[in-house]
């Protein structure tokens, strides 16, 4: 079966790797990283409907969650982590789900992407959901862990996405959306960290990020909505203020405060010229779209 997925088969290109210099291994990485982009571009119809299957999810209360093994696993953790801090969404909007449990983020877990039922199980763990999209990962597009998932989300009536590096995929048979990235043979053999891993890291971008502009966690092209947990992002976040209404840095840092460090209500606060009550209740009406809170 594995001999004949695209993305475990020797690319022609590389078979004398280990004699080749660093220079010319470096530059032979970077060529064939240029087929990710121009695999996804392929795809992009089929992104944009997940992207809209995710947004009437976040809209109905429901949750994007990823589920993968190994490599894809951990690609669906790192973007669902992020969505925290950067767009100040509650860390059960967006979960990764990873065969074996989290102790696999750092470690194999021998055997744990071979059963269906394992995929199965760890969305009843998490009581899944009609009103949630289940994105299901796999460089393959076999792994027995993502298939028991995405079945299993199929019998509960969520929303689901297959996304896969080879074509025909057998996730794409029990997923409602298919995004097949042809991005071929790795470099080193059967290594899909490499341009799978990469292909689907930008995938997951595209869509939770596209996803999030799409319930209004974002103004013009900023992150509006972003949780100022440390200094940094403090810094950040008046920076925001400052590119969003053109004031200066103190101005920025004084309804900042005011706002009690709520990067939408400050904008509001300084364009429209009302109090911190006023801000909240706008956004509150437009289901914090800042520009339609600005237009009110």
């Amino acid at each position: 079966m594995l001999d004949k997925l695209v993305t475990e088969t020797r690319n022609k290109h590389t078979m004398d790797l280990d004699q080749m210099s660093i220079q010319d291994i470096l530059q032979i990485m970077n060529k064939e990283d240029e087929r990710v982009t121009r695999a996804i571009e392929k795809e992009i119809g089929s992104i944009e409907k997940a992207v809209h299957m995710v947004i009437q999810s976040f809209q109905n209360n429901g949750r994007l969650i990823y589920v993968g093994a190994g490599t894809s696993g951990r690609l669906g953790i790192l973007d669902a982590v992020e969505c925290v801090p950067t767009f100040g969404s509650p860390s059960e909007m967006v979960h990764g789900l990873i065969a074996g449990g989290m102790k696999a983020v750092s470690n194999a877990v021998e055997g744990a992407e071979d059963n269906p039922d394992f995929g199965k199980k760890d969305l009843e763990n998490i009581d899944l959901n009609k009103n949630d999209t289940v994105i299901g990962l796999a460089a393959s597009g076999r792994t027995p862990y993502v298939v028991g998932a995405l079945q299993y989300a199929n019998e509960k009536k969520a929303g689901t996405v297959g996304i896969s590096c080879n074509t025909n995929a057998e996730i794409s048979k029990c997923s409602q959306i298919a995004v097949e990235l042809e991005t071929g043979s790795e470099v080193l053999t059967g290594s899909t960290r490499l341009k799978a891993g990469t292909a689907q890291k930008m995938v997951l971008n595209m869509i939770s990020t596209t996803a999030m502009v799409g319930i209004g966690k974002v103004y013009q092209n900023l992150m509006v909505d972003l949780k100022p947990t440390n200094h940094k992002l403090e810094e950040r976040s008046k920076r925001i203020i400052m590119e969003a209404t053109n004031v200066d840095y103190e101005t920025a840092s004084s309804y900042f405060e005011k706002a009690n460090h709520h990067v939408k209500e400050a904008i509001v606060m300084i364009l429209l010229q009302c109090s911190h009550e006023e801000a909240a209740e706008k956004l509150r009406g437009v289901n914090g779209f800042v520009r339609k809170a600005l237009s009110k």
